[in-house]
């Protein structure tokens, strides 16, 4: 057992790294690329410490060159995920009992090995699997990933120091405890750091975990249980199962053992999942704690003072890095009509300017979306815009799955402010724009507030005070994250916590001390030094 208060080492923002041409990490992380595109790699299931091959295996392949293999996965069976679950339970014995400043310390060594020897490898993982371009790459796998680990560790120290008050004749002691059970995490495919986080967050803070990621980021994932092992996280902590997600989540929430949802995705699976914790909840031993980000249909709002190449900038940026394969992408934006001209001239340019192809040529701004399924669904809004008499594709709108699953970043102009692709999450390189008279500045900005069950991020673009602080105030339901003269994309870690609302989500805000709260129950022990030994009280005398 430690003696004495620990100080953790101050957080700080990993540095991200330029990657320009002749630049030692330019060349280390094609090296590693080339190195892991052209190899073959197996990843099984890990339990319990232990590598489970089951034999029932499914491909991987690159989203920009899906007849490329890069390996294989195994398949869970519902035997796997109930021994993941059952060495859980026996692995919290020890590890919700193991001193803070020993989890932190693991976590601390994780951050360095992805900050450090893993830096390249999780990044070229990232550009494979995921088809990220080297920027897009760096600021998730290694950047924000490391960010999480180092910022999670004084978070939990913080959360450690908040004590209630005490007297000179009773002491109050608040225990922050791991939740009873063990916990559920469900990761999605477009950011490595999300995937790596919400397993970590929760057993940072003395929790076991199921983890089952997206099919589509496998490739990445083992590259973080690769790093968990190496920093020493325990055997049963945290636990890893690929396959059928409705078996695996059945047997995780028939359990009553499970103790908390840790779900990034898409809005219609976390209710569904909601609903089945509703429908189960008699058989659980404790109110089962639910996180969840999810879908979006993120907005720019230009004001009339706005600066035509900041504006054309933020949309740019906000809705086509990454494919616009990102929670918080801008696929709405709303133009007044004195600067349209100039912002579509811009718009026009700038996407002209856009090269296409494997992340591997780091020429490329645009690369593959995530697979078959999502390239057929953005192709079918894009065939639509091109076929409604109240939609005007001005740029992009071709698609090609031949060798890998391109779409252009395509922007639709419609007259409708409630045309399909207005309202409707798309994640992809689309972004729909309606133009406003300028003197309708107020009634637009209710319209952004009301066409969208969604709430996660949003920007305005202005340099009239007032009107930012009106679309301020007027859009204070309409966003977890708002965004001043910005992007509404790339909230940092330690600067701008992430979440939303409405359909976006529980808002739990990921990279805060708000989000690690919902993975402890805390324990209030009062001692009393001078213990009462009569039960009357003064107002009983004669």
């Amino acid at each position: 057992m430690g003696k004495g208060f620990f100080n953790v080492p101050i957080a700080y923002n990993e540095p991200v790294k330029k990657y320009a041409p002749g630049s030692p990490e330019r060349d280390e992380v094609l090296k590693a690329y080339k190195n892991m595109f052209n190899s073959k790699i197996d990843v099984p299931l890990y339990i319990n410490g232990k590598h489970v091959s089951t034999g029932n295996t499914k491909t991987m392949s690159p989203p920009h060159d899906h007849k490329h293999i890069v390996g294989t996965y195994h398949l869970a069976e519902k035997s796997h995920v109930e021994t993941a679950i059952s060495t859980a339970l026996e692995a919290r014995k020890t590890w919700s009992q193991m001193p803070w400043e020993q989890r932190a310390a693991i976590f601390l060594k994780a951050a360095e090995l992805v900050a450090g020897p893993y830096r390249a490898k999780i990044n070229a993982a990232t550009m494979i699997a995921q088809s990220k371009n080297i920027h897009q790459a760096e600021i998730d796998a290694a950047c924000e990933l490391v960010d999480f680990l180092r910022y999670n560790v004084q978070y939990m120290t913080d959360i450690y120091t908040e004590q209630p008050e005490s007297t000179s004749d009773t002491w109050n002691r608040l225990e922050y405890r791991p939740l009873e059970g063990f916990t559920y995490a469900v990761t999605p495919f477009n950011f490595t750091a999300i995937a790596g986080n919400l397993p970590s967050c929760m057993a940072l803070m003395g929790n076991v975990v199921v983890w089952k990621p997206s099919d589509s980021q496998i490739y990445s994932a083992k590259v973080i249980m690769d790093v968990f092992e190496e920093a020493g996280v325990p055997p049963g902590v945290i636990n890893v199962v690929f396959g059928d997600p409705v078996m695996i989540t059945n047997t995780v929430l028939s359990s009553p053992d499970f103790s908390g949802l840790h779900f990034t995705g898409s809005t219609f699976i976390f209710k569904e999942l909601w609903k089945q914790i509703g429908n189960n909840i008699h058989n659980y031993k404790t109110y089962p704690r639910i996180v969840g980000e999810t879908g979006g249909k993120d907005f720019i709002i230009a004001h009339k003072s706005a600066n035509v190449k900041q504006v054309t900038t933020a949309i740019v940026r906000g809705a086509f890095e990454f494919q616009g394969q990102k929670c918080s992408a801008a696929s709405r934006a709303y133009i007044p009509k004195s600067l349209w001209p100039d912002v579509k001239k811009q718009l026009i340019k700038d996407v002209k300017s856009f090269k296409m192809g494997s992340p591997e040529d780091m020429g490329n701004f645009i690369t593959a979306v995530i697979h078959e399924g999502s390239f057929d669904k953005l192709a079918k809004y894009i065939y639509q815009a091109k076929e409604d008499a109240d939609a005007e594709i001005i740029i992009g709108g071709n698609y090609d799955k031949s060798k890998g699953y391109f779409i252009e970043p395509t922007v639709i102009v419609t007259t409708n402010p409630k045309y399909e692709t207005m309202c409707t999450e798309l994640f992809g390189p689309v972004i729909t724009i309606y133009i406003y008279e300028d003197d309708a500045f107020s009634d637009t900005l209710k319209l952004v507030d009301e066409t969208s069950e969604y709430a996660l991020t949003g920007a305005v673009l202005a340099t009239d005070r007032y009107a930012i602080t009106e679309a301020t105030t007027a859009l204070q339901n309409s966003a977890g994250n708002f965004y001043i003269n910005d992007k509404p994309t790339g909230a940092v870690v330690g600067q701008q916590p992430f979440g939303g609302a409405r359909a976006s989500g529980t808002n739990d805000k990921a990279g805060s001390a708000q989000n690690l709260l919902r993975w402890v129950s805390p324990r209030l022990i009062k001692e009393t030094f001078v213990t009462p030994t009569d039960y009357r009280y003064p107002f009983l005398g004669e």
